[in-house]
């Protein structure tokens, strides 16, 4: 594989797939075959299809091992897919016995949570969503499925496209963040990296969108927990993405733990069936989350695994993983007529479409080879684009008195901080296989960056959640002799993730107490967050001179970092969630509603706030700085109104000011005056990365159509409403400019 000739086949695919056809997993040739061999299963295998069991744990050495009864149902053609298996030996293996010694030869499907990466790890989801760059989207997912495809990987568990507006929701660290619109964007593009179109892509994969649905609505932001939401903010808030994902040719989905409207989403007949499979025309198939079939008995809607079944073949949940409930009952309920084979029948052609849309029936063997293994794996190429995708995901959030980007050649520097000499943090949560062996720390990177004339200095300062300020004076003495220091704080990669939900997001331990000493003794103070949620920072935003948000960058993180600290790369991140000021305004989001009461800080007015507590955010939604300055001005529509059939063309002009070529992402929002439904007062629905020459100016140019103006009615019909509406362009989601037109029916 050439390195730099096929990166840029990566970035010429994303561009023009903007107008590829939707993965077609229906044709007449191919279903009669599926209805051919569906009709001469037996029961047995049938079920089997819909079973999907998980390796035993791997060990330190990455191996992978195989339940001795699960071989024996692969024999029996009793079980049509695994996830946690992984490696060209065994998935050659496990495939050998089911396609030789089974009696109808069905090839497995391996699926494994590849989430940001499989050995090669980029940065975390939300910290490549902070790129707003739809090309490092792409190529990030294209990236990880050469590596997994090439390690017998069919199948990702990713996206996940749940929109998130509550940090304390330890998952956040895995989608694109709080906006429907760019994480419809960002789902459509990874679906296209891991699938590519119809599959025409080497080592392509399936995706998998989840959690279906709305998984990031959970009340207190607490995992697993239960979510109470409208249909119309279920349409208009929660579902873009997946229908980005759908359009877009995805063929799998998983549903969600949580429950809507009191019906948990594995037994969510009216979600699965009547929204999914029939609105949306979903002709895929849709897998349980880990046992959520069986945890129907807890949610209470359920008795036992017998009811758990009846529940979620009935409701459209085609694969059961890991909790035994359709293997165990699902046999004895067909026979006595308490499940209909026809829905049998569904489960199983879904599963098969599947596996015939990846080519398993021509060559079940087209991912088990060792030599694309090795050559694939931790490339050259792969850990470069880490490294270019890390500095692109980073955030400047402050830079005062432009203290950065700081010179090469200077006298000495302190970096503090724990988090600055981990190997293992950097990874983020979902690692998968990456080796923190692999990783360049920060401190590494600021060392590849200097040269022997700068005397460099490192302190623990102290750990992440200890109390003990046991290295504070040789952190503060370090500082105070040096002429810039950096600090690393922030949370460890496990503080985020599954199951890692947390009551407030202040800065962990006495990390942010190590700051303010620092600070006494020097000014000169740059901090690099690492964190996979949206923290607290209001002392540090209010007095620490410079501030980074570099997330888990992966890799190649240290090096990413210090290219942005030595200028070596100008910033151009935003960010994708809003930076609350208080664990007490969560959830707290751009797109919210006006209520009767609009917010205001006046406090003699009776509005919707907080008493105690500023309306506006710490640091908006969109928001990023740069080393170059930018000035938006002259906001101009070429009409004043549209019709249906029509278009308006937003125009603004965009002057670089300083002596730095650099990127910036220019943002449109609309806002729908008037409707039928309360609208937000804000919402997303174009952008624009654009290269800015220094000392140029240059003119942006933007199409609203109808479709734009659109949303989900009291009907759940997509229309738009005649009426006036707002444009703003600018920044970010505050710093913009505003116009108005008027859409005429």
């Amino acid at each position: 594989m050439k390195k730099f000739r096929f990166y840029f086949t990566l970035l010429l695919f994303a561009n023009t797939c903007l107008f590829a056809q939707k993965v077609k997993l229906i044709n007449s040739k191919t279903e009669a075959t599926i209805d051919s061999i569906i009709s001469i299963m037996t029961i047995e295998e049938k079920i089997g299809q819909i079973n999907q069991y998980s390796a035993n744990w791997w060990d330190f050495n990455g191996v992978c091992t195989v339940k001795p009864e699960h071989l024996l149902l692969i024999e029996k053609g009793e079980v049509g897919s695994f996830l946690n298996i992984f490696g060209a030996d065994i998935t050659e293996k496990l495939q050998k016995i089911a396609v030789t010694k089974s009696r109808l030869k069905i090839p497995l499907l391996f699926a494994l949570d590849v989430i940001h990466g499989f050995k090669t790890t980029f940065p975390v989801p939300l910290a490549e969503a902070s790129s707003w760059d739809m090309d490092i989207i792409f190529n990030s997912a294209r990236y990880q499925a050469i590596e997994a495809a090439s390690n017998g990987v069919h199948w990702t568990f990713n996206p996940m496209v749940d929109i998130a507006r509550d940090p304390r929701w330890g998952r956040i660290v895995e989608g694109a963040g709080e906006d429907p619109y760019l994480g419809s964007q960002i789902a459509k593009y990874r679906v296209l990296g891991y699938q590519g179109n119809n599959f025409t892509l080497p080592f392509s994969i399936f995706a998998c969108p989840k959690h279906f649905a709305a998984y990031g609505a959970v009340e207190g932001g607490r995992d697993y927990n239960t979510v109470d939401i409208s249909e119309t903010t279920l349409f208009n808030v929660y579902l873009p993405p997946f229908i980005s994902a759908l359009n877009n040719g995805a063929g799998t989905l998983m549903c969600s733990f949580n429950e809507i409207g009191s019906i948990p989403s594995s037994a969510n007949k009216h979600l699965l069936r009547d929204i999914l499979k029939t609105k949306l025309g979903f002709e895929g198939l849709v897998v349980s989350d880990w046992n959520s079939i069986g945890e129907l008995i807890n949610h209470g809607i359920a008795l036992d695994s017998k009811d758990a079944a009846i529940l979620s073949i009935n409701a459209g949940v085609d694969i059961d993983m890991e909790s035994n409930s359709y293997f165990n009952n699902l046999k004895e309920l067909i026979n006595t007529n308490k499940i209909d084979i026809k829905i049998i029948n569904d489960a199983v052609k879904r599963v098969l479409r599947v596996k015939f849309a990846l080519g398993l029936f021509e060559n079940p063997f087209k991912y088990c080879n060792k030599s694309d293994e090795k050559q694939n794996t931790l490339t050259t190429e792969m850990i470069d684009f880490s490294r270019e995708s890390a500095k692109k995901s980073i955030v400047l959030l402050k830079n005062n008195d432009n203290i950065l980007p700081l010179k090469k050649d200077i006298k000495s520097i302190a970096i503090i901080g724990y988090l600055a000499n981990s190997k293992k943090n950097p990874l983020g949560s979902w690692e998968q296989l990456g080796d923190s062996n692999n990783v360049v720390t920060l401190l590494e990177g600021i060392k590849n960056k200097l040269n022997n004339s700068t005397k460099i200095d490192y302190s623990v300062g102290c750990f992440i959640t200890d109390s003990s300020r046991k290295y504070f004076s040789e952190a503060i003495e370090l500082s105070k002799n040096s002429d810039y220091v950096i600090l690393n704080i922030g949370e460890d990669s496990k503080m985020t993730g599954e199951a890692k939900s947390k009551s407030n997001i202040n800065i962990p331990g006495i990390q942010e107490e190590l700051a303010k000493e620092i600070y006494k003794v020097n000014k000169n103070l740059i901090v690099v967050l690492s964190n996979g949620r949206p923290l607290t920072i209001n002392w540090l935003s209010e007095n620490v001179p410079a501030i980074l948000e570099t997330w888990f960058l992966g890799l190649q993180s240290g090096n990413a970092i210090a290219d942005v600290i030595f200028g070596d790369y100008n910033p151009s991140g935003k960010l994708p969630v809003t930076f609350p000021r208080s664990t007490g305004q969560i959830p707290f989001y751009y797109n919210h509603k006006n209520t009767g009461r609009p917010s205001s800080n006046d406090l003699t007015q009776l509005t919707s706030r907080y008493t105690d507590l500023s309306s506006s955010p710490l640091y908006p939604f969109g928001y990023g700085l740069s080393y170059s300055t930018y000035k938006y001005s002259n906001l101009r529509l070429d009409k004043k109104s549209l019709n249906e059939s029509d278009s308006l063309k937003v125009s603004i002009d965009i002057e670089n000011l300083s002596n730095r070529d650099g990127n910036e992402i220019v943002q449109l929002y609309i806002q729908d005056i008037t409707a039928s439904l309360t609208r937000p007062v804000k919402e997303l629905k174009a952008f624009r990365k654009v290269f800015i020459p220094a000392n140029s100016k240059t003119t942006i140019s933007f199409t609203l159509k109808n479709d734009d103006l659109a949303f989900y009615n009291n009907q759940l019909e997509f229309v738009s409403e005649a009426g006036n509406f707002k444009v703003f362009v600018g920044t970010n989601s505050e710093e913009v400019l505003v116009n108005s037109f008027e859409l005429i029916k």
